[in-house]
């Protein structure tokens, strides 16, 4: 992301602690994780079958698939068991007071999908 810029997407008010929160940049579905470590950001989507992972269950620092029950580690989006094998897409997040900011290039959305 050489060309990213941080944007406002939640207050950290809007994301207890263990909790998760979906957003939406230019049209694609953020994951915000906040554990005692901070607040990561991840693609919402399983990278095995595409299930929302809002949906799913935030332990510690995986995020359990709804579906299948794939983990994923919220913070280098890695598959940490099957049946998921790929990796899914982190974002880098920095807090400025209560605010999250997302690092996010624009047009990320369309070459992520293209």
């Amino acid at each position: 992301m050489t060309n990213a810029v941080y944007r406002h997407v939640a207050r950290l008010a809007d994301i207890p602690a263990g909790k998760t929160l979906c957003v939406v940049v230019e049209g694609r579905e953020i994951l915000l994780c906040h554990t005692a470590d901070g607040v990561f950001a991840m693609d919402n989507l399983c990278s095995h079958a595409a299930a929302r992972l809002c949906e799913g269950r935030l332990k510690g620092h995986r995020i359990i698939c709804p579906l299948h029950g794939a983990a994923f580690d919220i913070r280098d989006g890695s598959a940490l068991s099957r049946p998921a094998s790929v990796a899914i897409g982190t974002y880098p997040v920095k807090l400025e007071g209560e605010d999250i900011l997302l690092a996010w290039e624009s047009g990320a959305a369309e070459l992520a999908r293209g």
